[in-house]
């Protein structure tokens, strides 16, 4: 099967850490295909306009959809773009984070694409209400193989990873950057390692540094072995105060499930409804630093139920087979002719 997957962010500075491009590999080597990036812009927070991307594109892509069975979009939210219509082949276009409650103004577009994917019943939920029934859902996966139970960390005091970088000043504060290092302040035995990404790692180190908090805070800017972070801590944290930041469903919380640990994840997060379902970790209410307390405190009094939960779901909830299978037959049912 010949696909084109088209994406829509930045080409990443280190392709291996995005979640996106993960993914994606994932499909591609179960299906074959080939990446096409369709915006032109360098870095993340570029303000190039979204009606533009892919347009520089076209002729490349109408040339390579000859011998293509189909195009296969990955985009954080539901927007038509306007090169689309010139493609012939059918178009799956799968929204990667969590919806807005704002309705985009291209329904009618939207509705003539072979299929539309969301990760999750809320968002799915939405679309429908918008009148939309071309929706399914297929949650994420990772390789789940490349993570495994390890004991607790011996030292005293509690260690969470933190997922999803900030890829924008503003971001230190929407992605709840700076309500950690507030919640390490007040709490002298909360440690936090962060995972980074390139961008604005000065800016991050120099708060750290401001705060007095270099004996506890710790900020990975390079490839590493997640599971072996992992292994160092007791929980992981994704924050953001709007469900458009990040994906729907964080890499790093579902490695973090996939390795028995549980999770914190803010309200407007679409992955907050699953967590409290399986009760794998605590939902924070305010990406503040009393909110982020709060659940801590919460989790750390039922933490031992909650770590079992995340063993018994991480391994077989997100795995790629189950991600591959379900895309699998949605490739299937799409009309090719």
């Amino acid at each position: 099967m010949a696909i084109l997957y088209h994406l829509t962010i930045p080409r990443p500075a280190q392709p291996a850490l995005d979640a996106i491009v993960q993914e994606v590999e994932a499909l591609r080597a179960r299906f074959g295909g080939q990446i096409v990036c369709l915006n032109p812009a360098r870095r993340p927070g570029s303000l190039y306009p979204e009606r533009l991307y892919g347009l520089h594109r076209l002729s490349y892509l109408r040339r390579r959809e000859a011998t293509a069975q189909l195009h296969h979009v990955y985009n954080s939210h539901p927007f038509y773009f306007p090169y689309l219509r010139w493609l012939r082949r059918p178009i799956i276009y799968s929204v990667t984070a969590g919806l807005r409650s704002r309705r985009p103004g291209n329904l009618e577009s939207l509705g003539r694409l072979a299929a539309i994917v969301v990760s999750n019943g809320r968002d799915r939920a939405t679309l429908q209400g918008w009148g939309l029934k071309n929706v399914h859902v297929i949650q994420p996966g990772i390789d789940a193989s490349r993570f495994s139970p390890a004991p607790l960390p011996a030292a005293p005091g509690f260690t969470l990873m933190v997922g999803s970088a900030p890829w924008s000043e503003p971001q230190f504060r929407s992605k709840g950057v700076e309500a950690l290092l507030a919640a390490a302040e007040a709490r002298p035995d909360l440690r936090l390692i962060f995972l980074w990404r390139g961008l604005l790692y000065d800016e991050m180190q120099a708060r750290v540094t401001e705060r007095g908090l270099q004996a506890r805070v710790e900020v990975i800017n390079q490839r590493a072995d997640v599971n072996e972070v992992l292994a160092k801590v007791h929980a992981a944290v994704v924050l953001a105060e709007d469900a458009t930041l990040v994906k729907a469903f964080p890499h790093s919380l579902l490695e973090a499930l996939a390795a028995g640990r549980p999770v914190l994840v803010s309200r407007a997060l679409p992955l907050a409804d699953y967590v409290e379902r399986a009760g794998c970790g605590q939902v924070v209410e305010a990406v503040s630093s009393k909110g982020v307390l709060a659940a801590l405190a919460r989790l750390e009094a039922n933490y031992e139920m909650r770590q079992a939960a995340a063993l018994r779901v991480g391994q077989r909830n997100f795995s790629h087979d189950v991600l591959i299978e379900a895309y699998r037959r949605l490739y299937a049912s799409v009309d090719t002719a």
